[in-house]
């Protein structure tokens, strides 16, 4: 609820705040207070309207699945968590994106944990806000040195990478890496997708705010843009950081997969290692 303000998570708060249901964000740690660092984070959308920007009939269908990301993690860190090979933490990013009277709207300027400030031009480009709340708060308040998420962040995933590999954006070859070995391994597959801050962020260029929250081009890398909306509210921090957009492998024949938990579990062990 509103202690998410006070937190200074004003994304997260403001997708979630008008549905009965408070949003929030779900913090646990599990492993010794010393060495390698690493924060799992997780998109939640627990029903996604689109918010004002209202998903039509047919696509708002299934919209339940909008926490596989958040679902990944979280069994991730459960499979992790009695024998951790380092400190991890957990971070789930909660929120139903509804519709009410006090929903956030096109023209809000949010500011975020970052510190940034976001001119909302679509409520349902909402999972990019919950995430960048939870990956800053992962490095500047947890201090965690490496930070992954995962999300059903775009639609435009499944176009790039189909419905079996997970498109994965990183900004550290070792995180990279990991993560496609870790595919390999467990078969949850990944391609890596361009990671190219000075190509992407003025896609999401805004007179008024540092950023949109939505490109104004749609046919330019919009997996990867989405991705660096997220990498962006890491700047100033030390973190390395990878992204996996899990949108289409996460949920198939109206059922979930529970792709990413393997994926994410066998990556942390990894880079526990690094």
């Amino acid at each position: 609820g509103d202690a998410l303000l006070r937190a200074k998570l004003g994304g997260i708060h403001a997708v979630g705040r008008t549905a009965r249901s408070a949003p929030r964000m779900l913090i646990a740690t599990a492993g010794k207070k010393t060495g390698r660092h690493i924060a799992l984070v997780g998109k939640g959308v627990t029903y996604d309207t689109g918010g004002l920007h209202l998903k039509a009939r047919g696509a708002m269908e299934t919209m339940k699945s909008d926490m596989g990301g958040a679902a990944a993690v979280l069994g991730a860190f459960a499979a992790l968590a009695p024998k951790p090979p380092c400190r991890i933490s957990l971070l789930l990013c909660l929120a139903e994106n509804a519709i009410g009277p006090s929903a956030y709207k096109p023209d809000d300027v949010l500011t975020l944990h970052s510190g940034l400030t976001v001119e909302i031009n679509n409520t349902d480009a909402e999972g990019r806000l919950l995430l960048a709340d939870g990956c800053s708060y992962a490095a500047r308040v947890l201090g965690a040195d490496t930070v992954l998420d995962a999300a059903t962040l775009t639609g435009a995933q499944g176009v790039a990478t189909g419905e079996l590999h997970a498109a994965i954006v990183c900004d550290d070859e070792r995180v990279e890496r990991a993560l496609l070995d870790a595919g390999r391994a467990t078969g949850d597959l990944c391609w890596p997708l361009p990671c190219a801050p000075e190509l992407y962020r003025s896609e999401f260029a805004s007179p008024i705010a540092d950023m949109r929250n939505s490109v104004k081009n749609r046919s330019n890398a919009q997996v990867s843009c989405a991705a660096e909306f997220v990498h962006w509210h890491l700047d100033g921090t030390d973190a390395r950081w990878g992204h996996v957009d899990l949108a289409y492998p996460a949920f198939r024949g109206d059922r979930g997969t529970g792709f990413g938990v393997a994926l994410l579990d066998a990556a942390v062990r990894h880079l526990a290692r690094d």
